[in-house]
């Protein structure tokens, strides 16, 4: 019987939870599951990013990248955009949400990255 290598299966720090380690029996199904959840709903109508995992983990890098891009715009106008239609208050309330979404979604492209680089090859190998 072969030693198990504890340097295979390895799962960097940021690594989503809902995804299997690498090398790990369907990992790249619980990938794709997590990756597709990420993504628009429409995106599970093209069987070309259901099949093609890496591509789909492409198309969800860029989707996660334009939320933030959308969570940096609207902290930057908040106060200018919201502050003619609510009170300081509620404009207080909404950048705070923002500032909410921008630190979730800097932990989910870090971990879509990871996600990426794994189906393009990369392994981590665990470090004492």
């Amino acid at each position: 019987m072969a030693v198990p290598d504890p340097h295979r299966n390895v799962a960097p720090p940021g690594w989503p939870r809902e995804v299997r380690p690498p090398d790990t029996p369907d990992w790249e199904r619980t990938a794709a599951s997590w990756l597709l959840d990420l993504c628009p709903p429409d995106y599970r109508r093209y069987a070309g990013l259901r099949k093609h995992v890496v591509v789909l983990a492409r198309f969800a890098v860029l989707h996660v990248e334009a939320g933030q891009a959308a969570c940096r715009r609207g902290l930057s106008e908040a106060r200018a955009d919201l502050g003619q239609v609510a009170g300081a208050e509620v404009v207080d309330a909404a950048i705070a949400t923002f500032q909410l979404e921008e630190a979730r979604l800097l932990a989910v492209r870090r971990g879509v990255g990871l996600v990426e680089e794994a189906l393009r090859g990369r392994r981590y190998v665990a470090r004492l």
